[in-house]
């Protein structure tokens, strides 16, 4: 006899052992944990570690063909071109005027803090630490010391002693701020403090860079050699005896300053050279001047800003530990040391390896003023760094309350930003009122890196199971637009598909996202519509775990997002050939978030398959990311140039009345006012 308290115990039991039958048939995964014996996590990171393999391969055929003078000449002369114009190349000379504003003095020298502006009312902030008199006459050799990733810029302990230690040694050293370090904010908080300090303001910067076909560099680069202006300018230094020497993020500004300034005579790069398929095979791309557009693919390596400027002597100071892995370090250094061999002067290129970590630690910077001694002096000797009184932070402040745009009329790297956006703004506002439409879209072809569709290969396909829901089927698919690229999919077929009914749904969450029962996915499969969610490349089980490897595809003068829009080509050709009915434009293209910008790319440059396409909170214009300043979210979509020719409205209106654009947002993903 069951009593009713029985019954519930039972109907609780079969409930219980259903639901995780029920929640296995909404499994809406696609990829299995690994593909070929590769975590899922890292085949985007494998994919890209293979171009970049591939590229190196390149490069060393190349260096191994440099034999003759000639040739040598030649390779060194065309890699300072393309290193120039992948940064957007220098500015103009302006005057400097350069003003002391303090000295500080201390046993067996003294520090004169210095104003001067590389470009018009754009400050730098710099500390020249001078040689006594008494003890080392001058005209000395001058020296310049970029700093690292130091918070407080040239106050910091390690590069005030290397600048100490080189006046101690009767040379003149000049240190710096880099942007957003120091004195130098570049956005100031309330408090008069720096909004992004070191690698988040680089990297803040880099965004809009990109957009604009510059570089983080070119400012940084420019401020180096607008440094060796006001050093060569002083009575007591002589212009002919120049050396540059910095860690960490001072050793990339040294190596490209050494690459690119003739007037460097030595130069001791630390902790930076590696090599880049090391460097992307360990810790990855770092902040944005430290990628230079497209360097992979015309073929600019770590060793070339040591070849670029040989033979000419350079010293790589290194670190055991380093996360500038030690191993590329010595591949570097063994390239060029045997190219300054078949030039004749092996004995001008040397390496330091100290036992320890990161750091411009004390032998790193004894051996690198011992360098600078050797060939700027004409003197070999033992260095001992002695004990110094360095400056605090304030000791050494140049600006009011220490900080350069606290200063009336200061520019910052924005400003300079904005005015070259409204520079081209006209430029593009000219060349679409009068160029012929289909060479601009040619053109973008060409900028973003998107082949047309009839040069897509077709993908591999593979069917992995299927889930059923009332009225209609979900197919889990793989599509394989090329080797190491699986992209995930949910295919939404509905029991009755209406004529014309096919769309293909991405979203920058995943496949997923907008699936789930009584969401916006099954709303179109009830009104008869097939529908392909893919998730395309680096989103949802591909995505990467370091943000920063989004930098591989520009070190290969390639765009994340244009092959994201390939993606969405290739799907949705695969779309038309399923859905019924004949003929092209049957596609739906429905994109949410920022797959909004390659959807829109794809749209925009093969309009015919296509019969309509809707962007939900897509980015507003590219040329907001420049004026907001503030972005984020916007590295993924950046591509190389692109405001020179082209912004998101200018491939909108190709669209006309196809497009339809919801809720579009600004560049820190608000929504933005439309009338």
């Amino acid at each position: 006899m069951w009593n009713t308290a029985s019954v519930i115990c039972v109907l609780l039991l079969i409930q219980a052992s259903a639901a995780p039958a029920q929640n296995a048939a909404e499994d809406l995964k696609v990829l299995p944990a690994q593909i070929d014996g590769v975590p899922t996590q890292d085949l985007m990171n494998r994919y890209l570690q293979a171009l970049v393999d591939r590229a190196f391969a390149r490069w060393t055929e190349t260096y191994e063909k440099l034999e003759t003078p000639e040739q040598i000449a030649a390779y060194q002369q065309r890699l300072r071109g393309q290193f120039i114009e992948a940064i957007g190349g220098l500015p103009k000379r302006t005057p400097l005027n350069a003003k002391v504003v303090a000295v500080v003095r201390r046993d067996g020298f003294h520090v004169e803090k210095v104003l001067f502006e590389s470009q018009p009312r754009h400050y730098v902030s710099a500390a020249l630490f001078l040689p006594d008199p008494e003890r080392h006459r001058p005209p000395y050799p001058g020296v310049l010391v970029p700093c690292g990733h130091s918070a407080n810029g040239k106050a910091s302990d390690a590069y005030q002693r290397a600048s100490a230690l080189l006046a101690l040694n009767g040379m003149a050293a000049l240190i710096y701020d880099p942007i957003d370090q120091g004195e130098r904010g570049q956005i100031l908080k309330a408090d008069g403090k720096t909004r992004f300090p070191g690698v988040s303001g680089h990297e803040m910067v880099g965004v809009g860079c990109i957009l604009l076909g510059q570089n983080t560099a070119r400012f940084r680069i420019w401020d180096g050699m607008r440094a060796i202006d006001y050093l060569a300018s002083r009575s007591e230094v002589d212009p002919r005896r120049i050396g540059c020497t910095g860690n960490s993020g001072g050793g990339t500004m040294t190596s490209y300053l050494m690459a690119l300034d003739g007037r460097i005579i030595a130069a001791a790069p630390s902790c930076y050279l590696t090599n880049l398929p090391t460097l992307i095979r360990t810790i990855g791309p770092q902040d944005s001047e430290q990628n230079i557009y497209g360097q992979l693919a015309f073929g600019m390596d770590h060793a070339d800003y040591i070849l670029m400027r040989a033979p000419k002597p350079t010293l790589m100071c290194t670190a055991t530990a380093d996360f500038f892995d030690i191993g590329g370090s010595w591949q570097t250094f063994r390239y060029a040391k045997r190219l300054y061999a078949r030039m004749g002067f092996a004995e001008r290129v040397d390496l330091i390896e100290h036992d320890a970590k990161h750091g411009f630690a004390q032998p790193l910077r004894e051996g690198a003023a011992r360098w600078m001694m050797r060939w700027l002096l004409a003197r070999d000797e033992p260095i001992t760094e002695p004990p110094i009184k360095v400056l605090s932070d304030e000791e050494i402040w140049c600006a009011p309350r220490g900080q350069v745009m606290s200063i009336e009329g200061a520019r910052s790297v924005y400003d300079l930003n904005e005015d070259r956006e409204k520079a081209l703004a006209q430029q593009r506002k000219k060349l679409w009122a009068t160029s012929d439409r289909a060479k601009l879209l040619d053109q973008i072809r060409q900028i973003a890196g998107i082949r047309k569709l009839g040069e897509l290969p077709k993908p591999a396909v593979k069917k992995v199971s299927s889930v059923e829901r009332p009225g209609y089927r979900i197919e889990k698919l793989i599509l394989k637009p090329e080797d190491g690229i699986p992209l995930p999919a949910l295919m939404f077929l509905p029991d009755k598909t209406k004529r014309g009914k096919a769309v293909l749904y991405v979203h920058e969450k995943g496949k997923a996202a907008d699936a789930k029962a009584g969401g916006a996915i099954e709303s179109l499969v009830k009104a008869g519509c097939m529908v392909l969610a893919v998730d395309l490349r680096g989103i949802g089980p591909t995505r990467l775990k370091k943000w920063r490897r989004m930098n591989v595809p520009y070190l290969l003068a390639r765009s994340y997002m244009g092959m994201r829009a390939e993606d969405v080509l290739v799907c949705a050709r695969y779309l038309a050939k399923r859905a019924p009915g004949k003929g092209p434009g049957r596609v739906r293209l429905m994109a949410v978030g920022n797959v909004g910008v390659p959807a829109l790319h794809a749209a925009a440059l093969e309009p015919d398959l296509f019969a309509s396409v809707k962007l939900t909170r897509t980015l507003v214009s590219w040329s907001n990311v420049i004026h907001s300043r503030i972005t984020k979210n916007q590295l993924v979509n950046a591509v190389h140039g692109t405001l020179k020719v082209y912004d998101l409205p200018d491939l909108a209106a190709a669209l006309g009345d196809k497009l339809e654009i919801d809720r579009p947002v600004d560049a820190m993903e608000q929504a933005v006012r439309t009338n």
